[in-house]
């Protein structure tokens, strides 16, 4: 199974998607690990490259027969299709989940006071997320709002939610 995460920096995200990850032992492909890894090494992490680069190893996981977590921004719609593309092309289901903030106080101190875990990652600033390109979501998928939550509290909402999904509740 693909899980394909996306969501402003600060919501909650990445905490979710990796706790996902370890619950479920699937893979764990973070787009800003890689688009890291491109920065450090002298390349530019503008564009597509990271998103492609990602694809291609949730590709090859889902191949071999792991379930795969996408944690990424995903803020067009046309990344959200091409991480639904590669579900379909290798005949596997697929779980948009969208993690928000609806507590716009709340998800500013969360942007304003993180620090990355990710050595040379600069997180962006609360100008950079409340000015950045996020389409809205169009096709089906699961919406878990972080805001008055603790990690956990969120993380068990989650599981939860993933989990009435696959009962059809």
């Amino acid at each position: 199974m693909l899980f394909i995460f996306g969501g402003l920096p600060g919501t909650g995200k990445s905490t979710l998607s990796a706790a996902l990850a370890r619950h479920n032992d699937s893979v764990y492909v973070r787009i800003d690990t890689i688009e890291q890894a491109l920065r450090d090494s002298g390349l530019s992490a503008d564009g597509p490259a990271g998103y492609i680069i990602g694809y291609r190893v949730a590709a090859e996981n889902l191949r071999q027969g792991s379930s795969v977590v996408a944690d990424s921004v995903n803020p067009l719609g046309i990344t959200r299709q091409a991480w639904r593309e590669v579900a379909v092309q290798n005949k596997v289901s697929f779980l948009e989940i969208e993690i928000i903030c609806s507590d716009q106080a709340e998800h500013r101190r969360r942007v304003e006071s993180r620090s990355s875990n990710l050595p040379n990652l600069i997180p962006p600033t609360w100008t950079e997320v409340a000015e950045r390109d996020y389409e809205p979501w169009l096709t089906d998928h699961l919406v878990i709002d972080t805001a008055g939550q603790t990690a956990d509290e969120s993380i068990v909402g989650l599981i939860t939610e993933i989990k009435n999904r696959r009962l059809g509740s």
